[in-house]
């Protein structure tokens, strides 16, 4: 599959392939359809809303990911780069593809990063939330959402061992140390 550059950010490369953009469509029609059937906040609203939940998913995707490559910096083992969309409405870290054979203790290190990273977000996250609480509805579930997708899904989901998250790299690595 292609992928495309974005740049780079933090010595790191940002790439994105093309699935990131049907996975935020996907995000933003199931978001929208919550907001007026659920939340009854009307198409236009439920529209704007879902766009800015959208894009808080992936400045938080981002931030989970700096949070790995902060953690394999202090390793000595950085990271390359950072790929969208390999996963739908999820990314990955990219390794330099020379990189040596490592001990367990440093995948270990790295992976631990992204969901500290993460953690931490959740806590600016919900002070957000609280805040947009103030403003009006559609934010309010907005700043929820973008509460909620940090720390169920990048603090706490990431553990749970599906071949391709942090819980799967802990788990191989572990019994390993």
């Amino acid at each position: 599959m292609h992928e495309y550059r974005l740049g780079t950010l933090a010595g790191l490369q940002l790439r994105v392939m093309p699935f990131a953009l049907v996975g935020s469509l996907l995000l933003l029609v199931v978001l929208s359809g919550f907001a007026m059937v659920v939340l009854h906040i009307s198409i236009g609203e439920a529209l704007a809303g879902s766009l800015l939940a959208v894009l808080l998913h992936w400045v938080s995707t981002l931030v989970h990911h700096l949070g790995h490559a902060w953690a394999a910096r202090q390793t000595g083992y950085p990271m390359s780069g950072i790929r969208f969309g390999m996963w739908g409405v999820l990314a990955t870290s990219v390794y330099p593809p020379d990189e040596p054979t490592l001990p367990a203790k440093v995948h270990i290190r790295r992976a631990w990063g992204g969901p500290l990273g993460s953690f931490l977000f959740s806590l600016v996250a919900f002070v957000i939330a609280l805040l947009l609480r103030t403003v009006n509805e559609s934010l309010g579930w907005v700043g929820t959402f973008f509460f909620l997708d940090n720390l169920l899904v990048f603090t706490l989901g990431v553990f749970v061992p599906l071949g391709f998250t942090d819980g799967s790299t802990l788990w191989q690595w572990w019994g390993k140390r």
